[in-house]
Formats: C-alpha cells, structure tokens, sequence
C-alpha cells in the first residue's frame, strides 16, 4: 500500500489494539488514523467464520466509503470481505448483500440501527467495535443511535473510539461501553499542515463573492473546493458561479446519494474546475489534486477548519487555504489559531483589475506554450495575411484579448448569512435526522429553518425597498 513507516497514532495504537486493549485515540485527521485501528481489526477477522465480526461506526457517507476502501486494501490479501452500509443508498441491496456474509460492516448510525431494528444485520459475533470521529457524530445528534448500535453488541468486544476532541458525552460513552481503555493522543503539532499556506481575508459579508472570483481569476487554480457553512449557501454559490461562468458543482446531504457521487467524478476528472461543499466533504473526501481550498464561511471549530483545509496539500504536495472573515468573526480566527499553534498571513482582496491582469497573464502562458511545443506552420500564411492588413502589436494584443476570461460582473444575489458565533453550544442540539434535530442538518451545516431567518429577513427588506 506503499506505507514505509507508521505515523505516532499507528505506532501506538496498533500494538494495543492487537493484545486486545480498548483504545480511546485522540487525533485529527490527516494523523492515519484509518490503517490505526484497520489493520489490527483486520489481523482480528477469522475469514472461515462467515459473520460479521468488526464494525465501524463513522459520521457520514463519505467517511464510510473511504473507510469500507482503506479496510478492503488492508484486508485484500486475507479475503477479508467489508461492506458500507448507508442512508440514501437502496437498503433492499444493502439487505442482499449483508446475506453474502461480510466479515466487517462501515455504517453511518441511522442506517446501522435501521438494519438492527429490521433484524437484516446481527451482531452478536461482533468481537471488535471502531467509533470513528467521534465528536463529529455527537455534534450530528448520533449519540443515542451510537448507545442503542452498542447494546446490541456482546459485553465482550473490544471498543476503539477516535476522536479530535473529548466532550462530556463522548467521555460518558467511554467509562459505559469500555474497559480501562488506553488513551492515546497526538500532540496538536504533529497534525499541522506544513505544506499549506494560510491566509485570511477581512471582507464584509456582501463582498465576498466578488473576492472570490477575483481570487479564482487571479490564481487559476487547477482544482478548487469552496466551503460554505449551509446547505442553501452551497446551493447559491454553485448557481451564482455557474452564472458568471466558472465549472462549478455543488456537493451537501440533501443530495441523492447517485448526485453526489456523480459530482465528485466529475470533479475528479477535472470536468468541474469549482467544488462547493458543506463540510460533509471535509470529512472523508480522498481527492488528489486539489490546490485552492476557500473557506467562504469561517468554520464552525478550529477542527472543522483542519478538516477543510486538509483537502489540499496532500501526497507531498503545496496548496493554499484562504478564509474569508468578517470584522465580527476575527475572535473566530483567533481561537483558529490557538487551536492549530499558527497564524494565517493576512492577504488583501484584490480589486477587479488585478483579476484582469491575472486573466491575461494566463492568456500569455497559453500562447507561450502554444509557441514552444506545437507545430504553427499550418498557420504561417493567416499569420502574414494577418499583418498584411495590420501591425503586429496590434495582432497580438487581439490574441490575448480573445484568449482571456475577463472578469464578470453579473449581479448575483446571495443570501446574508449571519456571523459565526465565538463560542459553540453544545446544548441546543437535538437528535439526528430522522426526527426533532434542532439546529444541525444531517451533513452538520446549519439547519435551514435556522439559518434562513437573516435570509428572510434580508429578502423581506429588499422587497419593502422595492415597493
């Protein structure tokens, strides 16, 4: 798999985990936590005993696709067989191919728990038990899910629980379910992200948009995600930039599950230049390449904000993360960078003329290598009517007229979204998607019914202005 040494997170936990410890490991992403808990859970599997006998627990669907893939690789050469079981996907073929006797089972809460309850899925086999990013599923209102999916466990398993953080309920879970777990952490400086440059932009929440095609203008990144904190701001962004004519898609949980997989191949292969997320795609989205991550919206926890911008600079390679802040956000950004132990270099919006200059810069680059590696005697006699007629400055200022994307005005509208608050409350939230969730949207955006009030409102004056 091309390993060549563990990470600390590995280096600790694998020995534990393989004597049969419970494990409680704290650690972000990006720490290779996966093969951690994945090759241990997988020495574990007897593959002549066709039941399952592992389960992973993860947030999203995502995560549980790039977890059920990792465990495949890892398990490959044992025949180790894993399924991914999630909402949104047809539980009748789910229910076929749990019949096939999987040896390890990667599942979002809900749809584990609907399988229990439908009696298509038995644990009592079940020897170890893999709580992924833990305090994610608690922000997502998973934990009584998590509490029902592990009384239906023998008292026996070994439990590892990974997450960034350790909040009351998660530690509650920890004394009911585990026994004298190990506790294994990664110091904050050895999930930094060296390879990103950071900046943060101060603009008012009505200029942002413009100062993100200006950027994108500008840089001409090659694979580009923007971060938006609600499913309705994702929705807007990705219309608003189609509009003024960047490939953009949008990618968020209230999307079918074909749409969204649909939207990261076409991004993966570079048909789509602009990916628009929640933060359902920090978590658990394996894609090379990426080289710009914008934080549109300022992040809900300095966690969160690892998780985004980690989608860039990966395999040894440079990106760059940009945040955009409001004045009334900067104790946000602050805690940000407390949190990660460095600070972001400031960067000034650019003005609609260095997108320009940025957009004929790459006209110039693309006629430059058009001249350094084609073939252009096809065109000489063009070229001499060409200057026959005019001089030829003038020829080839009109070449790179038609070859840059000058900058694009076009009015859009989005709606306001209210500065993020300095500190989280935890208290307000409710349970998970299938009923009473206050606040949280199953990806972890905010809800709309929240969230759309200062829309409303907005929208409501405008309206009041225009009679």
């Amino acid at each position: 798999m091309g390993f060549e040494e563990a990470t600390p997170i590995q280096a600790q936990t694998i020995p534990l985990a393989l004597e049969g410890e419970d494990v409680i490991g704290q650690a972000q992403t990006g720490t290779g936590k996966t093969a951690a808990f994945g090759i241990p859970l997988t020495e574990k599997i007897d593959t002549k005993i066709e039941r399952i006998q592992g389960i992973v627990i993860a947030p999203t669907r995502e995560l549980a696709i790039q977890v059920s893939e990792e465990l495949y690789k890892i398990g490959r050469h044992k025949r180790t067989r894993v399924l991914a079981i999630y909402g949104g996907q047809d539980i009748s073929r789910q229910i076929r191919s749990l019949k096939k006797n999987p040896h390890i089972i990667v599942g979002t809460p809900g749809r584990l728990l609907d399988h229990i309850n439908r009696k298509t899925m038995r644990l009592q086999d079940v020897q170890t038990v893999v709580l992924d990013e833990a305090d994610e599923m608690l922000n997502m209102g998973f934990i009584e899910d998590i509490e029902k999916i592990l009384e239906n466990v023998p008292e026996d398993h070994q439990t590892l629980l990974f997450s960034a953080t350790m909040p009351g309920p998660i530690q509650r879970i920890a004394e009911r379910f585990m026994s004298e777990p190990k506790v294994v952490k990664v110091k904050a400086k050895e999930v930094t992200v060296p390879n990103i440059q950071q900046y943060y932009l101060e603009t008012q929440e009505k200029k942002k948009f413009d100062v993100l095609t200006r950027l994108l203008d500008i840089q001409s990144p090659e694979l580009a995600i923007v971060f938006g904190r609600t499913k309705r701001r994702v929705d807007e962004l990705s219309e608003a930039l189609t509009v003024r004519g960047y490939a953009a898609q949008g990618i968020h949980g209230d999307l079918t599950q074909a749409k969204r997989m649909s939207v990261l191949r076409q991004f993966k292969e570079g048909s789509i230049d602009v990916l628009v997320a929640t933060d359902v795609a920090a978590r658990g989205l394996d894609i090379s390449g990426v080289t710009h991550v914008y934080n549109f919206d300022v992040p809900q926890d300095p966690e969160s904000y690892v998780h985004r911008i980690g989608r860039t600079g990966r395999a040894g390679k440079t990106g760059v993360a940009m945040t955009f802040v409001t004045p009334r956000e900067m104790g946000q950004l602050k805690n940000i960078e407390n949190t990660t132990k460095r600070k972001m270099d400031r960067m000034k919006a650019p003005t609609l003329d260095e997108a320009l200059e940025g957009q004929q810069r790459l006209a110039m680059e693309k006629l430059t290598n058009v001249l350094q590696s084609q073939n252009l005697s096809f065109y000489r006699q063009a070229a001499e009517e060409l200057l026959e007629e005019h001089d030829s400055l003038s020829i080839v200022s009109a070449a790179i007229k038609l070859l840059t994307k000058e900058p694009d005005t076009t009015p859009v509208q989005l709606t306001a979204e209210a500065p993020m608050p300095g500190k989280r409350e935890r208290s307000s939230r409710g349970r998970d998607g299938r009923g009473g969730r206050s606040g949280r949207d199953r990806d972890g955006s905010q809800s709309r019914k929240k969230g759309q009030r200062n829309g409303v409102n907005v929208k409501r004056k405008q309206q009041a202005k225009s009679k």
